[in-house]
């Protein structure tokens, strides 16, 4: 996150005090803590947005939620972390927000509009702050430590993100785990259960699906009984509460590192912030790698609503959802390492056409598919290959945005949060009211928007002649992981 970044640049200014060698398993162990936090609290967060589409699917309840969280997303990212961060301080920010999330869980308990749509806005307000004072704990934490080792603070930095999202990416396969674990204990099937949804999702289900209606008799759409909602809610909001007592208890306070840290937040630092992404807006290279970017938001919002809801729920059944969502995070984060390898060997471009050629032959097929109850492969097979699309997208536009706009990065990342997340709530919004072969046409029609702009981009010789990786850009990468 763009905001997350320019704060973190502020402290980093902040000059840090002397420390005793013995203080660096200390902040190991700080690291270690949050990393732990975050991945307790976000193995209850995606656990429960991976079904919300198919457990609250009258009126669209659980779309609308989602698109509610990342409304109000928007509003947080660029205005409320120096303001809470300058109130709090990074520790208690992250636990503060953290319980910005639990009324998401409770809300499962009884999930109504007017429980669950202010449920999800909290949710985006406590989404901004929570990750801005990680960030910003994470940056100063390596300054201190590089005072007592022989290495480089952006060394340390990059090291200290990347053991924390080895413990993030791991939320998608526990919260995953468990929904799928409680909802598949109990289900009897019978074999005229099976015959009748092959008959029936052949017509209903994948490309043809356009939403429950009392028509759609199909047995996979109904929801599971209520005692296993409240089970796995029970779970999901105990792991939050945990989060919250790990960061509390766990983690020290960070003026043990810049005691002069509070007074360098500026309060107005999200409207400049605003005013410089806003103005960025004027340049070629920003409106032409804007597609791009709202594809990246939609894609995603697809895959977690309509995915799930459509082809695993309808055609294989909600216990099944959390299994395949599994691969989707594995590949995802096994393909964000390989990507930067395979770029290094055959440069950007060939990558970015295999991501395009990759993703649009998903598209095509899931358009002719017609999933049914026996081909539990093919579930896998998609969404692990799209988990791989995904991956490139992040890693290879996040870096371009920073290659594009040297000196300007906190912009250039501050319009990929803001256009990613619009991509996401207009997917979401639109989301109840059309069929699937609509929605998948939609994407294909901004996939190949997005392709022609970058095109423009990378054969007209704009951008400037740098260095694809550095460490900022898979920084700002990590950050954005919040809201698969």
């Amino acid at each position: 996150m763009t905001i997350e970044t320019e704060t973190s640049r502020q402290f980093i200014k902040v000059p840090t005090p002397n420390f005793e060698p013995s203080e660096r398993w200390r902040i190991m162990k700080n690291i270690l803590a949050i990393g732990c936090a975050f991945m307790v609290n976000f193995t209850a967060f995606m656990g429960a947005t991976n079904l919300q589409s198919s457990i609250n699917a009258d009126q669209s309840l659980g779309t609308f939620t989602l698109s509610a969280i990342y409304g109000s997303l928007l509003f947080s990212n660029i205005f409320l972390p120096a303001l809470i961060i300058s109130w709090l301080g990074c520790k208690w920010t992250m636990s503060v927000s953290i319980v910005a999330y639990m009324p998401f869980i409770a809300s499962q308990f009884y999930p109504k509009f007017y429980t669950m749509i202010p449920a999800g806005l909290l949710v985006g307000l406590g989404g901004g702050p929570l990750w801005c004072a990680k960030c910003t704990y994470l940056t100063v934490a390596a300054e201190a430590y590089s005072t007592v080792s022989d290495i480089a603070a952006d060394v340390l930095v990059t090291r200290f993100f990347g053991l924390f999202f080895m413990f993030y990416q791991m939320a998608q396969v526990w919260g995953n785990l468990i929904s799928s674990a409680v909802l598949s204990n109990g289900i009897e099937y019978i074999v005229t259960n099976v015959t009748l949804n092959s008959s029936i999702v052949a017509e209903t289900c994948g490309a043809n699906f356009c939403g429950v209606s009392a028509e759609n008799e199909n047995p996979n759409l109904q929801p599971p009984p209520v005692e296993q909602i409240y089970l796995i809610s029970g779970i999901y909001l105990s792991c939050m509460i945990l989060a919250c007592l790990i960061i509390a208890f766990a983690v020290d306070s960070l003026t043990r590192y810049d005691r002069n840290r509070a007074r360098s937040v500026k309060g107005s630092s999200g409207f400049k912030l605003l005013a410089v992404t806003l103005k960025l807006l004027k340049e070629k290279n920003q409106l032409l790698i804007l597609p791009i970017i709202l594809f990246i938001g939609a894609e995603q919002a697809f895959l977690f609503a309509d995915y799930n809801a459509s082809f695993v729920s309808c055609a294989w059944g909600i216990s099944n959802i959390g299994y395949v969502m599994i691969c989707f995070g594995i590949t995802n984060a096994i393909a964000a390492l390989a990507t930067g390898a395979v770029v290094k060997l055959t440069g950007r471009k060939p990558v970015m056409i295999f991501a395009f050629c990759l993703h649009l032959s998903l598209f095509i097929f899931m358009l002719h598919w017609k999933p049914t109850p026996d081909q539990g492969i093919i579930f896998f097979l998609l969404s692990g290959l799209w988990g791989v699309c995904d991956s490139i997208w992040l890693v290879q536009v996040n870096a371009l945005s920073g290659i594009l706009f040297p000196g300007q990065e906190e912009a250039a990342f501050s319009n990929f949060r803001l256009w990613e997340s619009t991509g996401s709530v207009i997917t979401y919004v639109y989301s109840p009211y059309l069929c699937i072969y609509t929605k998948l046409y939609l994407l294909i029609g901004i996939l190949c928007a997005g392709m022609v702009g970058y095109g423009i981009i990378e054969w007209s010789g704009i951008q400037a002649n740098r260095t694809i990786f550095n460490d900022k850009p898979d920084i700002e990468l990590m950050s954005n992981r919040e809201n698969s």
